[in-house]
């Protein structure tokens, strides 16, 4: 059984670790976030350039049109890759975050044996000490 002191050590590494850990998933969950939102304001682009019925433009700008739209399909497209990767980078933040706190737990739990085990071996050492004789010990009443 490690020590007291090699165990406290364990301990603040541990929780760095997992303060690190945490911190590596809230910039994922962030990254998630803004990829998502930047997916969507493509998507919005490209809906908002479809052409309609009622449009009677030259044939010039609808091939723009259609160009552009073309363009923001693909930067669609890659903005969904895109959010597929944050996504794999979140689930594995997480998941090095749930190691960390396991391995943070495991270490109090050392902590919390190691004092349970001092305390009971400060226990037996004063049950093992002899008793005080009652004659030995000088009582000073008032006579």
């Amino acid at each position: 059984m490690p020590d007291a002191k090699k165990l406290a050590r364990i301990h603040r590494v541990r929780t760095l670790q997992l303060g690190l850990s945490r911190a590596d998933e809230m910039r994922a969950h962030e990254k998630f976030a803004s990829e998502a939102h930047l997916a969507r304001r493509i998507q919005a682009l490209a809906d908002a350039v479809s052409p309609t019925p009622a449009s009677h433009d030259s044939a010039a700008a609808l091939g723009a049109q259609a160009h552009f739209r073309e363009r923001l399909h693909q930067s669609s497209a890659a903005a969904q890759a895109r959010v597929q990767s944050a996504e794999m980078f979140v689930n594995r933040a997480v998941e090095a975050t749930r190691s960390a706190k396991r391995d943070q737990s495991a270490i109090e739990k050392l902590i919390a044996r190691a004092r349970r085990a001092a305390v009971a071996k400060e226990m037996r050492a004063l049950e093992d000490t002899p008793p005080v004789s009652p004659l030995k010990a000088k009582r000073h009443d008032p006579c």
